[in-house]
């Protein structure tokens, strides 16, 4: 079975997933930017240490524009115990972060792939602060699927939503699902025709073929306090769907019906 995925070191940023008939299940714009100081428009960027727009920071923190590093030179796949390929990226507080966020952390990241091709990212957040002090964010995976028919699609942040979710595309007959732990809200987000015009790095009319789900905390803010760590993780698999004939309960298949 053939399955592939590619990670770029700026902003931790998974950008390929493809199936088993090489097709891809992310999204990213044909006008993204791979460089500082934009994030990458498409794959799953990385929202910390908050979600939205509040304060000093910038839209949706800053991870996901910042360059990570790895313990391997060069970056590279590892495989574990369990025989699934990873690799471990790691993000630490640089001098011009502490200024507009001041408090030490450590930020491991994992992105695994394992023997059915589903995707698994793992987050490590650690308050390695030497003064005592707490530190509180929010935190979302900001995932694009590439999906063939948004027109039924609402934005909204869900609270407090089930632990498996799925995303169903008629057109293809495939169902996304994505299983979350640690992050109780998500987030459904596609900028439609207008908003899509005003965002630069968005390709004419391609909002038509992505959505955002989004595994997130945003209600209620973690806090750390010194050598407290966070864990949030999410996986996505995709399975055939017979929905555009009326054959498919979709809680009945994330039920292993």
């Amino acid at each position: 079975m053939y399955h592939f995925q590619q990670v770029y070191l700026y902003g931790a940023q998974v950008t390929s997933w493809k199936n088993e008939h090489r097709e891809e299940l992310l999204f990213v714009s044909s006008k993204a930017v791979f460089k500082p100081p934009k994030a990458i428009r498409g794959g799953i960027p990385l929202c910390f240490p908050q979600f939205g727009s509040q304060g000093s920071l910038e839209q949706h923190g800053f991870a996901r524009n910042r360059f990570w590093t790895t313990d391997l030179d060069p970056p590279q796949l590892a495989i574990s115990s369990s025989n699934k390929a990873f690799v471990d990226l790691i993000l630490k507080p640089s001098e011009e972060d502490a200024k507009i966020w001041p408090h030490r952390y450590e930020f491991c990241l994992r992105v695994s792939l394992g023997a059915r091709g589903e995707l698994m990212l793992t987050s490590r957040i650690r308050n390695t602060n030497t003064d005592g002090k707490p530190f509180t964010f929010t935190f979302a995976y900001h995932t694009y699927f590439a999906v063939t028919d948004i027109s039924s699609v609402v934005n909204k942040v869900y609270l407090s939503t089930p632990t498996k979710i799925a995303i169903l595309d008629h057109e293809r007959k495939r169902t996304y699902e994505l299983r979350k732990d640690g992050l109780p809200d998500a987030v459904v987000w596609n900028p439609w025709d207008k908003n899509a015009k005003a965002i630069p790095d968005f390709g004419y009319d391609e909002y038509k073929r992505m959505l955002c789900v989004e595994a997130a905390c945003v209600e209620k803010p973690i806090t750390l306090r010194p050598g407290e760590e966070w864990k949030g993780r999410q996986e996505l698999s995709t399975v055939p769907s017979s929905y555009c004939s009326g054959q498919l309960d979709p809680l009945k298949l994330l039920k292993g019906g």
